[in-house]
């Protein structure tokens, strides 16, 4: 008797019917049956394939918010250290934080795309259950952010462009992290990317979830792909703290506008990236080539901006969230939060342009003061 084997394939709950059929189309693939070489029946593979996709465009077309959690952490799921592979030349992985270690969670270094050298962040989950072990889940702990912000100063510096993927369920928990100043690393973490002056982008790529992700997503751009979700807590920590129910993560996800369909409306998020029909794991080379164009296209972007532009981009965007939707209707906070051309920057940048000029005047007149006092 011919055994057959199987590739086997991940399915969520609502795919049953994609698999059996799936199942059937693999079975007609194999050219082999009980009796040995059988013949291919192209007419029922092509139907098949057809049926496939009509019902993986129904299921997809229509997932609620919690079935969209799902498929964001589907273990096939393209992950960071796979696009960090597959989008950069020369990648140079760079550990260690300075002050206690290294945090495996998160890969960072320089690498160049299109020829241009950028800094690359990912927080990686890892393939299985080894790596994912060895990676602590994509949950960093303080070393990883005070590492992210070693290399993000250093990228600031040399004016080089920041690309993150973001991954995660959320900073790690653990006593030993919290000992190590978890919330100072992450607060941290949001200042230096506030504060820098070279573009930045950040794509959300799974799960965005809380501190852990924002750490890192305080980004000029903030992009998600099709099919990934960004919330301040999971559904299930939600469900068990509102309705005292862990089971009622659907309400819950539905309550946290966490997909990027949501998100983009309530303007928290910049962009969506298309993804492959089914998900990002049924199609890697495609959504390779999306994120690839949106990283291009938003690059280009800011290839024209001075420092200072790209700061007050950075800092308007993260003020402006909220407004015109029911957050606030005071046009007069618009206009006293706004940076935009406010009295300070224009002495600031007035005095950057012309500070040697004024060192001089001033040198000038404490040498005619200190003449006149003689």
């Amino acid at each position: 008797m011919k055994i057959i084997y199987l590739k086997m394939k991940n399915y969520l709950n609502f795919e049953k019917d994609i698999k059996d059929l799936e199942i059937e189309l693999d079975q007609l693939k194999d050219p082999y049956n009980s009796e040995g070489i059988a013949e291919v029946n192209t007419d029922r593979i092509s139907n098949l394939q057809n049926e496939i996709d009509v019902k993986l465009k129904k299921i997809y077309s229509n997932l609620n918010s919690w079935q969209t959690t799902l498929v964001a952490r589907h273990e096939n799921r393209p992950k960071a250290k796979f696009f960090i592979e597959n989008l950069f030349d020369d990648f140079i992985s760079l550990a260690g934080d300075r002050f206690y270690g290294e945090d495996k969670s998160v890969i960072a270094g320089f690498g160049k795309f299109q020829k241009k050298s950028v800094l690359i962040i990912g927080q990686e989950k890892g393939e299985n259950l080894e790596s994912r072990l060895d990676r602590n889940f994509g949950m960093m702990r303080p070393e990883g952010y005070r590492k992210t912000i070693r290399l993000m100063n250093l990228a600031n510096k040399f004016k080089i462009p920041i690309i993150s993927f973001i991954d995660t369920p959320g900073a790690y928990p653990g006593v030993g992290a919290e000992e190590r100043g978890q919330a100072e690393a992450i607060a941290k973490s949001i200042e230096c990317s506030m504060n820098l002056t070279v573009p930045t982008i950040s794509i959300i790529i799974g799960e965005g979830g809380s501190g852990g992700a924002i750490a890192l997503a305080s980004s000029n751009k903030v992009i998600m792909l099709e099919n990934a979700i960004y919330s301040v807590i999971s559904p299930e920590g939600c469900a068990t703290i509102l309705w005292r129910d862990p089971t009622k993560t659907l309400e819950a996800s539905q309550a946290m506008k966490l997909t990027a369909k949501d998100l983009l409306e309530l303007e928290i998020i910049d962009e969506v990236i298309s993804e492959p029909l089914g998900g990002a794991h049924r199609d890697k080379e495609l959504i390779l080539k999306n994120v690839k164009s949106s990283i291009t296209k938003n690059l280009n972007f800011f290839s024209k901006m001075d420092k200072e532009e790209i700061l007050l981009h950075r800092n308007n965007k993260f003020l402006s969230i909220g407004r015109n939707k029911g957050f606030s209707n005071q046009s007069n906070i618009n206009e006293s939060l706004s940076i935009k051309e406010n009295t300070f920057n224009k002495i600031r940048k007035f005095y950057s342009k012309y500070m040697t000029e004024l060192v001089i005047v001033g040198l000038i007149f404490f040498f005619i003061y200190t003449f006149l006092q003689l």
